[in-house]
């Protein structure tokens, strides 16, 4: 049996305490048999060791929030989608009750009560006396109708030849006071004894705008014969009032021999020939005396006083 004061074993040795550790270093303590648990903490874990970071549960609960996101929006757009349904199927229903809802059997309204067209309906047979003179009124139909151009244009004629009788009425009647010498006053006492084609032309000249008047023989208003008669009758020429009289009177010549002052003779109508294809006339109604070009190639030339 060792001694108590002889130290034993090492495991005999060891503190009871593992907190507990020498101050003073022991020879057995530089043994590296002898080790207390403090120092086998502290060379497992030393304080000055940086220690690991606790793993955080941060980034998966985001993630699993980000994830979750769109299933919560989307099941509140569902809830919102079935509200909308339900409000809409609601209102169809409705509007399709109210109908059966207020009109009862028989037509006639829950609210306001049987309709006059109902009493109507319900009341007794009737019966209405006509008397026996009222007759059925005839059905006339519209009929529609339109212009055609034709009558449009004999209208249109029928205004002109009015307008032109008007004007012939107010040249007439300038005409019927004339007071200075006629066609017999000339062919008795003749101002031009002279007869020269020139002359003729020039006398004719003086009554360019005079109107033209039917069957007018004076400067009040002439017509195409008479206008020619009265000129000539100035010179001693007598000729008759007519276009086909005047024609028989002269002589017939060529155009290319006209000279101003002969006579153009067309179909129902004459004048002055005014050189270079041109004609002096009294033209129609509505016109006055004027020289223009002969519009026609059926006429020929006639020459008087030769």
């Amino acid at each position: 049996m060792a001694h108590s004061g002889t130290p034993g074993p090492a495991k005999d040795r060891a503190p009871q305490d593992p907190d507990i550790t020498s101050s003073t270093p022991s020879t057995a303590s530089t043994s590296p048999d002898l080790v207390s648990r403090r120092s086998l903490r502290t060379v497992k874990t030393p304080s000055s060791a940086p220690r690991a970071p606790k793993p955080t549960t941060a980034a998966p609960v985001a993630a699993s929030t980000a994830q979750s996101t769109p299933a919560a929006k989307k099941r509140k757009g569902g809830w919102a989608l079935n509200v909308a349904v339900m409000t809409v199927a609601t209102g169809i229903i409705a509007t399709m009750s109210i109908p059966a809802f207020a009109l009862q059997e028989g037509g006639q309204s829950a609210a306001f009560g049987p309709s006059a067209e109902d009493a109507m309906k319900k009341a007794q047979a009737q019966s209405v006396e006509v008397a026996g003179g009222v007759a059925a009124s005839a059905v006339s139909r519209d009929v529609a109708t339109a212009t055609s151009q034709q009558q449009l244009d004999a209208q249109k004629a029928a205004a002109a030849a009015e307008a032109a009788r008007q004007r012939a009425a107010v040249s007439f009647a300038s005409y019927a006071s004339y007071s200075g010498p006629s066609v017999s006053d000339f062919l008795a006492n003749p101002p031009y004894p002279s007869f020269s084609l020139s002359q003729v032309f020039s006398v004719a000249q003086q009554y360019i705008g005079t109107p033209y008047v039917y069957g007018g023989s004076t400067p009040a208003g002439f017509d195409c014969s008479g206008y020619v008669m009265y000129v000539y009758a100035q010179f001693g020429i007598s000729l008759p009032h007519s276009v086909s009289g005047q024609a028989a009177r002269g002589k017939r010549i060529s155009i290319q021999d006209a000279q101003p002052g002969d006579i153009v003779i067309m179909p129902g109508h004459d004048g002055f020939y005014a050189g270079n294809g041109n004609i002096m006339d009294a033209p129609d109604s509505g016109r006055s005396i004027s020289i223009r070009p002969i519009w026609t190639s059926d006429f020929y030339i006639v020459r008087l006083g030769i």
